[in-house]
């Protein structure tokens, strides 16, 4: 039913999937650049798709998907889930005569103040994310991480420093900018996120008292800009400030030293370790292929009765 090709490829449909070069036709779990190309087709949900022309320019085709509602694409029936990632990201059900395989995506479980919640229907193959599969990877209770979140940010402010989070414009940045406007913080975005942020709200997402950077942060304001991984973070007018990094990485000590922050805070959009578990328990599946992980993880899931593998299969160390 699917083949790997340097990429997924679901074979009967001739359909890649979150492959990151040109391809006729694939299927866009979500906009972030690690999962798209300029494909002749894309297949993706309404959100997705708004983000993949954000990016990438409104000249590449598209066809729109709806959450829960199949439709038929090369000899198979196609249903697009939540994944609870960001916006619009989706999980993919793809049906012939004999078989199921769901295509996870990157995804998470639980509430988000800004994607749909995730869904895991059951599937003959589960094909899923694997980032956070080593045990160190069980994130705190979200509800403790946000008050983490809260407590540095009004600490910073009572210092008389700004804080400054650094953030992914699509996803990341909208989810806290959401968490920290509910609770009456004013937010500042890095020009590229504010683009972004727009698309939320044209999509019906409001993420409240939210406002372009321009040249300086006022008093009792947070700013959100970009990882500092990538050239364009830096802003202007930003003098005593505390920079925060909200990553699922940050269950490391050796995190914020590692990213360059002051404070990492363990905020993640991708399942942990005891999801991803309970994911595969949820879906049921025959067989469970894991790919963007330590392969070791399909190792833990054998362990616990589960016919497991690696996507790639770990290379071979050479003996001398």
């Amino acid at each position: 039913m699917f083949h790997d090709n340097n990429g997924l490829f679901l074979t009967d449909a001739q359909l890649a999937v979150d492959v990151r070069r040109r391809q006729p036709r694939a299927f866009i779990s979500h906009a972030h650049a690690d999962h798209i190309a300029r494909h002749e087709l894309a297949l993706a949900t309404r959100a997705t798709a708004r983000f993949y022309h954000h990016r990438l320019g409104n000249q590449h085709r598209v066809r729109e998907m709806v959450f829960g509602q199949p439709v038929e694409f090369g000899g198979l029936q196609l249903t697009a889930y939540p994944a609870g990632h960001c916006l619009g990201s989706a999980m993919l059900l793809a049906r012939n005569d004999q078989q199921s395989l769901l295509y996870t995506g990157d995804f998470k479980l639980g509430p988000s103040a800004t994607s749909e919640p995730a869904e895991v229907p059951k599937a003959d193959i589960l094909v899923m994310e694997s980032t956070f599969g080593r045990p160190q990877y069980r994130l705190p209770p979200r509800e403790h991480v946000i008050d983490q979140l809260l407590e540095t940010i009004t600490g910073a402010l009572a210092a008389e420093k700004t804080p400054v989070i650094h953030a992914y414009a699509l996803g990341k940045a909208q989810e806290v900018t959401k968490l920290l406007t509910n609770h009456g913080f004013a937010v500042l975005q890095h020009p590229l996120i504010y683009a972004t942020s727009q698309l939320y709200l044209e999509l019906g997402v409001d993420l409240g008292n939210v406002a372009e950077y321009v040249e300086t942060a006022p008093a009792g304001h947070v700013v959100i800009t970009l990882p500092r991984s990538m050239r364009k973070f830096r802003l202007p007018g930003l003098e005593r400030t505390l920079s925060i990094a909200t990553t699922g990485w940050a269950v490391d000590p050796s995190t914020k030293y590692r990213w360059d922050v002051d404070v990492a805070i363990p905020l993640s959009d991708h399942a942990d370790f005891d999801q991803l578990v309970d994911t595969v328990r949820r879906a049921e599946p025959q067989e469970v292929i894991c790919t963007h992980g330590p392969a070791e993880f399909a190792d833990h899931l054998c362990e616990l009765g589960f016919n497991a593998r690696p996507l790639k299969p770990p290379k071979q160390k050479r003996l001398f």
